[in-house]
């Protein structure tokens, strides 16, 4: 406890004047014992005997003693914050009690027995009042400030005490609390650090003028995005600048003035965090050797951030792309030097590779996110899928048969039910070559199946917010053109939970909430840069694409696994041999082959265990 509050020694403590508060305390002390001998003899000034300065000098002594080594005086404390009060009633207890213990078995006493615990009340109140008014100086003295900006702070629970509290202590953050509003009837009274809670979120408007405001700062971790969207129409109603707190997985410590961000898309379309079963994951993660193929992706950069928290003996990054590969070992190490045996340059289309790969990591554990994924070119160069994303596949299950892996994630896609372009024809493929792959022998090879992530690259939220940035158009397919979108941290995580509890042989799909309508993603992100001036225009579904992308495949009879966000289904099985030597005379032979071959739904019964 005391090295967490050493954290905070040099933005607390004023170092100009370390003997202020040790010299008022025991300047209260004096003022306390003279008024309880006061008291005690009904004011009459000629009954207090000399002896009380041998009290009064006990006191001190053991007031400063207990101060400079148990606290206050040798941690750094915001004035009148509740670990101080702590540390002052702890501080008085230990001196009152000796005092009180030594004065009554002294003959004859100092003083009166009863004056040590009247003493140490009065003391108390001194000392506590002393930092409070202290403390009130401050923030008036910030709100005086004229360029400080006024904030109104949303969320009066936890991370709003501690976000008020940062600001009114760091003048550095040139912001100051003015109001605090809460849904919450029961904290309508509520006072956080002389700040009130003026009422709730109807009430923004009201509370922006009467402060004088320019901001709104949401104090709520992991606020739900319906609340986020409902502040934001308020706040830009009211004219305020709106600014939220961050997860509660991305704070370090208490929430502070330098973890308020702008809003972005995430936080307005995004989705409850998911709750894992971390136990299930780190069985199947912690001690083990990793691989992860297309490990410089968006997908794979992120699996490769999250397998890292579990501990595993060997996380090992594979990726043809080396700017990519780079890119995710800085995240991971902040060392990009590319020099261990942790990064590995090697092309899935190599079959020999792979198996060399595999057989020298001889990996516990495989997750597969290697694949093209752009569907206009895919659909342009479907060969180019047939190469990567089928027979790469294949290359990487044979490895890992080989290398004895014990547990293969295969990552597909939404498009991969129901297909209707080469991309969803191609990652069908992979889901069947994965299901046949767990007939053949021992390990666990599943497949995890779901929809778009916000920030992955080429998505359709990079492809808008360059748009708006060049001054528009954005560029719509359709008006009811809508697709299922989660988080990147999310969709990896639950990845990482289908992994832990996949059943042999099945895909695996990621529960993704509601679709939502492209042109309210192109509105929101117009909204949040804003720029009104930008139009959007319609260019028409183009080949491959569907209005709206499907989770399941017709006749898939999905199950609920033992985690509610994800759900069972199985697929055909799909023999390697059967695939692996065929050539094509032209692009559209290719094509042709993986649609109909994407498109059978009968599992060979002599496969089934």
């Amino acid at each position: 406890m005391k090295h967490r509050r050493l954290m905070h020694l040099p933005r607390y403590v004023p170092r100009r004047r370390p003997w202020l508060w040790p010299t008022f305390d025991v300047a209260m002390w004096c003022a306390a014992v003279l008024v309880a001998l006061v008291l005690r003899y009904d004011f009459r000034l000629d009954a207090i005997h000399p002896r009380a300065g041998l009290f009064l000098a006990m006191v001190v002594a053991i007031h400063c003693l207990a101060g400079f080594t148990i606290g206050p005086y040798d941690i750094g404390h915001i004035n009148g914050s509740i670990e101080e009060a702590v540390d002052i009633a702890r501080v008085t207890t230990i001196t009152v009690i000796p005092a009180f213990v030594i004065n009554w078995i002294t003959s004859p006493l100092w003083v009166p027995r009863s004056v040590p615990v009247i003493a140490a009340l009065i003391a108390s109140l001194a000392m506590f009042g002393g930092r409070f008014v202290i403390r009130l100086r401050r923030r008036q003295a910030v709100l005086g400030d004229e360029i400080q900006k006024r904030v109104i702070i949303f969320g009066a629970g936890r991370g709003g005490r501690e976000l008020v509290r940062s600001l009114v202590s760091d003048r550095k953050s040139r912001l100051a609390p003015v109001a605090i509003l809460d849904d919450d009837p029961a904290k309508r009274r509520w006072r956080i650090d002389g700040i009130r809670v003026l009422g709730d979120r109807t009430a923004l408007s009201h509370v922006a003028r009467e402060t004088g405001a320019q901001m709104l700062a949401v104090a709520i971790p992991s606020a739900p995005a319906d609340l986020l969207r409902e502040l934001e129409g308020a706040a830009n109603e009211a004219g305020l600048e709106m600014r939220v707190l961050p997860r509660v997985r991305d704070l370090l410590g208490q929430p502070r003035a330098a973890d308020l961000r702008s809003l972005d898309l995430a936080d307005l379309l995004g989705r409850p965090e998911a709750e894992l079963d971390a136990a299930a994951i780190s069985e199947t993660i912690s001690g083990r050797v990793v691989l992860i193929t297309g490990a410089g992706g968006s997908i794979g950069s992120e699996l490769c951030r999250q397998v890292a928290r579990f501990g595993p003996s060997r996380l090992v990054l594979l990726d043809r792309d080396e700017s990519g590969l780079h890119g995710t070992q800085l995240t991971l190490t902040g060392r990009g030097l590319l020099d261990g045996d942790d990064t590995v340059l090697a092309d899935i289309r190599d079959a020999d590779r792979m198996l060399e790969v595999m057989l020298d990591v001889r990996p516990d554990v495989v997750f597969h996110a290697a694949a093209l994924k752009h569907l206009p070119l895919l659909q342009s160069y479907p060969e180019e899928a047939w190469k990567t994303n089928v027979l790469g596949t294949v290359n990487v299950l044979r490895a890992a048969r080989q290398a004895e892996v014990g547990v293969f994630v295969n990552i597909s896609t939404d498009k991969a039910a129901n297909p209707t372009s080469v991309l969803g024809y191609s990652k069908r493929l992979t889901e069947r070559l994965t299901s046949h792959e767990a007939f053949q022998g021992a390990g666990r090879y599943v497949s995890v199946r779901f929809g778009n992530v916000f920030g992955s690259r080429g998505s359709v939220i990079t492809a808008f917010t360059q748009q708006i940035n060049q001054g528009g158009p954005v560029t719509v397919t359709h008006p009811d053109v809508e697709r299922y979108f989660m988080l990147i941290p999310e969709a990896c995580q639950l990845v990482l939970q289908a992994a832990s509890i996949g059943a042999d042989g099945r895909v695996m799909v990621l529960d993704m909430g509601s679709p939502m309508k492209i042109i309210d993603v192109a509105r929101t992100l117009i909204r949040l840069s804003g720029r009104d001036n930008i139009d959007i225009v319609y260019t028409g579904l183009r080949p491959g694409e569907k209005l709206t992308e499907e989770l399941f495949a017709p006749g898939e009879d999905s199950e609920l696994s033992e985690h509610p966000l994800v759900t069972y289904v199985d697929v055909p099985d799909l023999d390697a041999n059967a695939v692996y030597n065929l050539t094509f005379d032209t692009p559209g032979d290719a094509a042709e082959y993986m649609r109909r071959t994407a498109l059978e739904s009968t599992r060979p019964k002599s496969t089934v265990r």
